[in-house]
């Protein structure tokens, strides 16, 4: 007889699966290359590394002999602000393209480093478009560079990245992106889009485990940026000169998340790169979106932004729904999502990457609908507040 979905067996190793947008939930032979040490000083661990950023730069495509690779110890937002920091000048603005917490996150980094800084804020619900930036462009020339979130996670959306690009280039201003989020499942291409840097993390779409995050950069942009950095261990220039120089990383590196995202690298090779990778977690999305809605949910953002990455759901009206109580229960049947970060709605996230495929996200949908009849819930339904909202934003 053949299982329910509700009860799918967990992952192999027994854990829960990650609905969320990394840490993720990895391979059992990403977990096992974990389980030896390495010299940081040692020539395996330094060809490590040497693969590690050729890997990386490698899944740029064409165009790619123009970048290197800098690997930044600590989470994602140190990679971050190692960027911003590093290449971001002193004495003029910079713009950000902010709609959801990561945008703004990056503005409050602006803040901290005392560097002048333009925000274009476009609440939850939309992109920034071509045209709007190119007005403040042209408006204020002491903006030299443009920082954009490619998927801003908070609200699932994904921005348009090449319709930045060519405008930012076009205007004669530097662009950097924020691709946290989404580089290994979706193209950034220096053939199609023009760009100094750009960051993401190991523990996303290439399916390691947190530790480092790193910066992939023009390599006359490594070059010109030696003392722009307020920071010894965040500055981007002074690691990758260390490393082209020895081999080795400054300071004490995460060995055994480097050896697990070797292994990751070569898994996601062996799918199929960029394309597969990205395919898998659309069609994870598309599954999940439609078996969700089919249940009453409704997606925050219309079909055109979702992205393939994380998915926001406005929170049911029903008095009987509680978040925190969903989430409990959805653990209880092996899934664990992701809390709401919106300023103006309550939400929740599901997450469509890692090692999960389209039967998991069937099973993701049949444990949503044994909750909600264990809750009592009898529509899904948001308030109706929220999509009024939601129809005024995007109109």
């Amino acid at each position: 007889m053949s299982q329910s979905p509700a009860v799918l067996p967990k992952p192999k190793c027994g854990e829960p699966y990650l609905l969320t947008p990394g840490p993720l939930t990895t391979s059992i032979e990403v977990k096992k290359a974990m389980l030896r040490d390495w010299g940081s000083w040692d020539g395996d661990f330094r060809a490590m590394t040497a693969d590690l950023r050729h890997g990386l730069v490698d899944l740029l495509g064409t165009g790619c002999e123009a970048y290197d690779c800098v690997p930044i110890q600590g989470s994602g937002t140190f990679a971050v602000e190692a960027m911003l920091a590093s290449f971001t000048p002193k004495d003029k603005k910079t713009l950000i393209l902010s709609n959801g917490a990561y945008g703004k996150r990056a503005a409050e980094t602006m803040a901290y480093l005392g560097r002048p800084t333009e925000v274009l804020d476009k609440g939850d619900y939309l992109p920034p478009r071509g045209p709007e930036v190119a007005a403040l462009l042209q408006a204020d020339p002491d903006i030299s560079h443009v920082l954009i979130v490619h998927c801003e996670t908070s609200s699932g959306i994904l921005n348009p990245l090449t319709e930045i690009s060519d405008v930012v280039a076009a205007e004669g201003r530097a662009l950097l992106i924020d691709s946290m989020s989404a580089f290994g499942a979706i193209p950034v291409e220096p053939s199609s889009l023009k760009f100094e840097a750009l960051v993401s993390s190991a523990n996303k779409c290439i399916e390691g485990v947190p530790g480092f995050g790193f910066v992939i950069a023009e390599k006359t942009t490594l070059e010109a940026a030696e003392g722009n950095s307020h920071s010894l261990s965040l500055d981007v220039h002074a690691q990758w000169a260390h490393m082209e120089k020895t081999g080795q990383w400054r300071f004490t590196p995460p060995t055994h998340v480097v050896a697990a995202f070797l292994e990751a690298l070569r898994a996601h090779k062996t799918e199929g790169g960029i394309a597969a990778r990205g395919a898998r977690y659309a069609a994870n999305r598309d599954v999940m979106v439609s078996g969700m809605r089919s249940l009453g949910f409704e997606t925050l953002l219309d079909a055109e932004w979702l992205s393939p990455i994380i998915v926001t759901f406005f929170c049911p009206a029903d008095p009987a729904f509680s978040f925190p109580k969903f989430y409990d229960l959805m653990k209880e049947r092996g899934f664990i999502l992701y809390p709401g970060k919106l300023t103006v709605v309550e939400s929740f996230r599901v997450g469509c990457i890692g090692q999960m495929d389209e039967q998991v996200m069937r099973a993701v949908v049949a444990a949503a609908n044994d909750v909600l009849k264990e809750m009592g819930v009898t529509s899904a339904a948001p308030p109706a507040e929220a999509l009024k909202e939601r129809a005024r934003l995007a109109a």
